[in-house]
């Protein structure tokens, strides 16, 4: 940041504070948009090292955004076409674009929709994964067949997070002068006919199952129940008078159609968002995903060529029913909460720290390693004491609530009961570290998706529950 960048986040920061001053009944709000190309490089890994690097780009990944500021020190939200968001990168993100908008960092929702032909930015797990190979320890590996390559493990590329960060910066920071007054929200709800169902599944023979993944050819797994899902697509809009300026959609599943060979895209979700920018091009367009690291469109998908486009039309149909749905009530507060989620680290036979260390120094396969590294990442961020924050924004009517990583679809639905007369808008992975955060049946049940990519113990449900219950209570209940 050069000299003049910083009086202006400093002159920012102290109008910030002026306006956190000033009582609800003198707010004016207003909102700033924004929007970033983020596409990676080629040779990116994708899905934090789980899936071919970026080849070629089917369709560019974006961050899109918005400030609103006014009643207290401002609220961002930014949504990543981006796999995840973890660690050290979390923080770091939070930090500059608090920075830029003249606020703080716990007020910056950080969120990514989750596809895999993306990156996983985890910057602590890639320096683990180069000070191991350093030392020279991963060559302990027998040596591979004369004509088969020696990988080297790789999480993210920490210098291309960087220019992220930058650019994002420098966009929210320009968009701030063109702000507009907002006087209104809007509330939409639409259900979503043929594209989510839950990862778990029973056969005929009553075996349960969780090996319904994102794209299926088990015919018993297309032919089962959706199971547990969220069926609605929530939108969430801001007006100024009668003009709509943005529109927030949200809907829990995977967002995964056709994948895996490295060629980057922000998949279903993404097509049906930047459609809907075409139809509406006066309104600013985001999408979230809900809380789904059980919730997948493998019922519905088998991985053809055209599925992403047909789940993109059935998508683009729930978003338009929920804006013909919309209901608007005037905006007079935007009070933020949060609380304190403290997961701790998984340690149940064959995923232990020392474990983790083993695949980290002697994995034979890089992804082995680069898992272990994200897994060892969560560990070290536990041991110093971090506890994830839950933060909440409530617009009267309509409350935007984080969850973080890959938590089931169970704890949005519950989310909802908590505040049954508000319109909950629930987006997931928010700080992406734990990784899947399952319930407990899932765990009795032997999820065979918490073999991996599951950093968090047995009984987290329970953590994951008292906290979005505490974030979600009416401040005048809580009140001693």
């Amino acid at each position: 940041m050069n000299k003049k960048q910083a009086l202006m986040a400093a002159l920012i920061v102290v109008l910030a504070a002026v306006l956190a001053r000033r009582g609800p009944a003198d707010a004016q709000f207003h909102l700033a948009v924004f929007s970033v190309d983020v596409t990676p490089p080629p040779g990116h890994p994708g899905m934090g090292g789980g899936i071919m690097p970026a080849r070629s780009v089917d369709d560019p990944l974006y961050a899109k955004g918005f400030v609103l500021s006014g009643g207290g020190h401002p609220w961002v939200l930014v949504s990543f076409d981006w796999c995840e968001i973890r660690g050290t990168s979390f923080d770091k993100w939070q930090s500059a674009l608090a920075l830029a908008a003249g606020t703080l960092p716990e007020r910056v929702m950080i969120h990514s929709t989750h596809v895999h032909d993306a990156p996983v930015m985890d910057e602590d797990a890639e320096k683990l994964l180069r000070e191991m190979e350093a030392t020279g320890a991963w060559r302990e590996i027998p040596a591979p067949p004369p004509d088969a390559p020696v990988q080297n493990a790789s999480v993210c590329w920490p210098d291309f997070n960087e220019q992220c960060i930058q650019h994002v910066a420098e966009a929210l920071r320009a968009s701030l002068t063109k702000a507009r007054r907002v006087t209104h929200i809007g509330m939409g709800r639409a259900e979503v006919s043929e594209v989510a169902g839950n990862r778990r599944f029973v056969r005929p023979d009553g075996t349960v199952s969780y090996a319904r993944g994102s794209r299926t050819t088990d015919a018993e797994a297309r032919a089962a129940d959706a199971g547990t899902v969220d069926p609605r697509l929530r939108t969430l809009s801001f007006w100024e008078g009668e003009q709509a300026l943005c529109a927030l959609h949200g809907y829990a599943v995977h967002p995964m159609s056709v994948y895996g060979q490295g060629r980057v895209s922000a998949d279903f979700p993404g097509l049906a968002r930047e459609r809907m920018q075409r139809e509406h091009p006066d309104i600013f367009q985001i999408y979230a995903s809900g809380c789904s690291g059980n919730v997948t469109a493998g019922k519905w998908n088998s991985g053809g060529e055209g599925s992403r486009e047909e789940l993109a039309a059935k998508l683009q149909d729930a978003m338009r029913r929920a804006w013909q749905d919309t209901r608007r009530a005037p905006l007079t507060r935007a009070d933020f909460h949060q609380a304190f989620m403290p997961l701790g680290a998984r340690n149940t036979p064959g995923h232990t720290e020392a474990v983790l260390r083993g695949h980290l120094a002697r994995g034979e396969r890089p992804f082995q390693r680069s898992e272990a590294a994200m897994g060892l990442a969560w560990y070290e961020r536990v041991r110093r004491g971090h506890q994830v924050r839950v933060p909440c924004v409530d617009l009267g009517p309509a409350l935007v609530l984080l969850l973080p990583a890959e938590a089931y679809v169970e704890f949005q639905i519950f989310a909802q009961e908590c505040r049954p007369e508000s319109f909950v808008f629930t987006l997931g992975y928010g700080e992406c570290g734990p990784g899947y955060i399952p319930i407990e049946r899932a765990w009795e049940e032997k999820d065979s998706n918490l073999n991996g990519w599951t950093w968090v113990p047995p009984g987290s449900e329970a953590v994951m529950r008292t906290a979005i219950r505490a974030v979600l209570t009416p401040r005048s209940e809580s009140a001693p």
